[in-house]
């Protein structure tokens, strides 16, 4: 999801329904404020956080929303499905205006999943640029050995999309567990490593994203804020 940024005379008009020319009378006659400043052109750049008054009156006030929620099996990655329950759906009493999901989860995967409605913050974060790490617990059907490590560090080759993956560490936990850290999220592609081994996926866990961890006291389904740390371990570069 991008920023919607625009211009502030573009948007008084579409909400006022009105036009233009009456946006510059508004300006004119310093009845516009901007985050609590005077606007002074009409071509004065907003997005949907900027604070806009027209006359006393407050036309936006957008507060930033940043959540972590444990994700159950069977709850699908999406704002809206017909079919299964949503992330969105478990965030009860929640003002879900803007809010999508920054680095999805299969329907069957647990974990950490983070929800925003800030576009740059969740762009950020997934940007294959910043090669953010997601930590993963795996659980496989048959046991493992370090010949995994050693094929996960040189990567594969993906022909359906026509690349190789980058280096991913495997660190063995015990004969059928294994800890996966990526920089990338292709699709399945946990699922696609370990099938080149035959070797069928049974749970796949997210701990982590960047330096942002699952907290350890949310049960399944549960969900907090973000604290103000956990929100600026993600650098904004753009």
């Amino acid at each position: 999801m991008a920023s919607k940024r625009g211009r502030i005379d573009t948007f008084i008009a579409k909400k006022l329904q009105i036009p233009k020319k009456s946006v510059r009378s508004l300006i004119a006659n310093q009845q516009l404020l901007l985050n609590g400043d005077m606007v002074m052109s009409p071509d004065t750049q907003i997005d949907e956080f900027s604070v806009i008054e027209c006359q006393g009156l407050v036309l936006q006030q957008r507060q930033r929303a940043y959540w972590m929620l444990h994700k159950p099996q069977g709850v699908v990655s999406a704002t809206v499905d017909e079919q299964h329950q949503t992330a969105l759906d478990l965030l009860k009493g929640v003002d879900k205006d803007l809010l999508h999901i920054a680095g999805r989860l299969d329907l069957n995967s647990t974990g950490l999943l983070l929800i925003t409605n800030d576009a740059r913050w969740s762009q950020a974060l997934m940007s294959p640029d910043n090669k953010v790490t997601k930590r993963y617990l795996v659980t496989l059907a048959n046991p493992i050995d370090e010949t995994y490590a050693v094929a996960f560090a040189k990567g594969m080759w993906f022909e359906y999309e026509g690349i190789t993956t980058q280096a991913a560490k495997l660190t063995i936990v015990s004969r059928h567990q294994a800890i996966v850290e990526l920089n990338e999220g292709k699709y399945h592609q946990i699922k696609r490593m370990f099938g080149r081994f035959n070797n069928p996926v049974v749970a796949l866990h997210r701990e982590s994203i960047g330096q942002i961890e699952l907290d350890n006291n949310l049960q399944l389904g549960e969900f907090r804020a973000l604290s103000v740390d956990e929100i600026d371990s993600v650098k904004l570069t753009f």
